[in-house]
């Protein structure tokens, strides 16, 4: 049972997604003093409503529910700005701190900060179709972020990216690791935490435990 008066870290996480509220409490198993609360947006199947931006209404909505519980940070733990672009990102956390007071994060401005610590050539592993991961490595790009090798599934409905089997991780993450200094797997919904923090010697950097650590950050923690 985790302890009460503790800190709050609040998460927005798509309609879809099995991956992110079991992740985000597995790393905060032995964290007692941190309480993880959730609240979901409509994203599932195969079509995106919001291509190159966010679905704003729904995204304060959740915010504003999550605020009733007065957190500390409220985090929004999707990879979608990897692709339309970090500005979505910074405009999106101003909108919910403005609607809220509650000072706000995303897994992309985490991998923006990461990037600007130790500037790394990145194997990117997801589970997306050609057409995705073509326009993700072109932004990964034009903001300056080296992909020394990717691999990707061919998958399309958000739900099965989440179904990937862990022994196809493990080969996918294997084939990549050779050829890259980091092994980044960008996509919130696609298991890759369970390879472990290091694969062939090769750092592990995650969409959703980038986020994680990125709402702890901001909760000086």
């Amino acid at each position: 049972m985790r302890l009460c008066g503790g800190r709050i870290l609040a998460t927005i996480t798509p309609s879809g997604n099995t991956v992110v509220e079991a992740v985000t409490q597995a790393l905060l198993r032995d964290r007692l003093d941190v309480l993880p609360i959730f609240s979901r947006i409509p994203v599932h199947g195969g079509s995106d409503p919001f291509p190159d931006g966010y679905d704003l209404e729904n995204m304060l909505r959740a915010a504003e529910m999550l605020s009733h519980a007065k957190p500390d940070v409220i985090l929004w733990n999707g990879s979608k700005g990897g692709v339309i672009g970090l500005e979505h990102d910074r405009d999106l956390c101003a909108r919910i701190t403005a609607a809220t007071g509650i000072a706000s994060t995303t897994s992309a401005l985490a991998l923006e900060a990461a990037m600007a610590r130790k500037r790394v050539r990145l194997g990117l592993c997801t589970p997306y179709n050609d057409a995705y991961q073509r326009r993700l490595i072109e932004a990964f790009s034009a903001r300056g972020w080296r992909v020394s090798a990717e691999d990707h599934l061919g998958l399309g409905d958000n739900l099965s990216y989440a179904a990937v089997p862990h022994a196809e991780i493990r080969a996918q993450a294997a084939r990549v690791a050779p050829h890259c200094d980091v092994l980044l797997g960008w996509c919130t919904n696609y298991p890759l935490p369970v390879i472990g923090s290091t694969i062939l010697g090769k750092p592990v950097w995650d969409a959703t435990v980038l986020g994680v650590q990125a709402g702890l950050e901001l909760m000086a923690i």
